[in-house]
């Protein structure tokens, strides 16, 4: 039994446009232990679909239909209440931007003080603060800095102390939306490796949403590639690195500098993503696709196993 399962997830944003679906029919599975990457251009669903695990969805979007299970555990239909105890406690959620998630006129201690004791109401403040000082001590913080304000840390300290608000509670699934967005590429290399240790060391299990696909290259067991808010393709990282079958999935990756190809020649993916308010008929790619050919611009593809993949794609749909 998988500890995450998402199945036909639909959430929309209601404008006075149309109903944008941010997120449209996904599925996918996340077993005990495993990480999954979750990458796509920006605007394509991937951190509505990370925030749609805790049902942190902001108006005006809305789960419309679908199912999400959590070791068991009916996400869109359990209480409130019991919903407020699966976050944090079941659910660590590294959020995107630490300088707008730490609140300014806190000190960074106040901040766990406040989630431990949240969730376990009998922990002394002194104790929550103990706690907090060896978490952060994992992560290479000094404990005396627990007295600072977000202000006077660096971006990837403000990054680390994210990660342990995220960690401090002992969560199973670790949701970890763009952690290394704004960072340069030496501290975004030291956040990745220090993910892939905690992974390991605390037999996490870990989505990773990202818009750079190289860092799922080197950290995820399975990839879903997102586009438009729906899924392009999905598989095992090795074998879609190696062989990728989708358009966009193909132009991903040639967009992305590899030090281990003599003479390669970058390319881009032309145009731009489609209107979510008023999408073009069939597949949404199809407009940006060097492929297309008529099918592609009148019916949508479904997303199909092929070898050991899934991909909507009609080139590999011979039906």
């Amino acid at each position: 039994m998988p500890l995450l399962d998402i199945q036909s997830l639909v959430v929309e944003y209601h404008t006075f446009r149309a109903n944008v679906k941010a997120v449209d029919r996904v599925s996918l599975s996340l077993e005990k232990g495993r990480t999954l990457g979750l990458v796509g251009e920006s605007g394509c669903g991937k951190s509505t679909l990370g925030l749609s695990t805790l049902r942190l969805i902001p108006p005006p979007g809305k789960i419309v239909s679908g199912q999400i299970t959590l070791d068991g555990i009916d996400i869109i239909n359990c209480p409130e209440e019991e919903i407020r105890r699966v976050r944090g406690k079941r659910v660590g959620y590294i959020f995107q931007d630490p300088m707008t998630s730490l609140n300014p006129v806190k000190k960074i201690g106040a901040h766990f003080v406040e989630m431990i004791r949240t969730h376990e109401p009998g922990v002394a403040e002194g104790d929550a603060l103990k706690r907090a000082k060896e978490v952060l001590g994992r992560l290479g913080i000094l404990p005396e800095r627990i007295n600072d304000f977000p202000h006077q840390f660096s971006g990837g300290m403000r990054q680390r102390v994210m990660i342990g608000l995220a960690l401090a509670l002992g969560p199973d699934l670790l949701i970890a939306d763009e952690p290394t967005t704004s960072l340069d590429v030496i501290v975004e290399a030291q956040i990745i490796e220090l993910l892939k240790e905690l992974k390991e060391s605390l037999g996490l299990t870990l989505v990773l949403i990202t818009h750079n696909i190289g860092i799922i290259a080197e950290t995820a067991d399975h990839v879903a590639v997102m586009y438009a808010g729906r899924i392009a393709e999905l598989g095992e990282t090795g074998a879609l690195f190696e062989k990728p079958m989708h358009p966009y999935t193909q132009a991903l990756l040639n967009s992305v500098p590899n030090i281990t190809k003599k003479g390669q020649v970058l390319s881009w993916i032309p145009g731009a993503p489609p209107d979510l308010a008023e999408p073009p008929p069939g597949c949404l790619f199809h407009p940006r696709c060097p492929y297309a050919f008529d099918r592609c611009r009148k019916e949508e593809p479904l997303l199909l196993k092929h070898n050991s993949s899934k991909v909507a794609c009609h080139l590999y749909d011979r039906s």
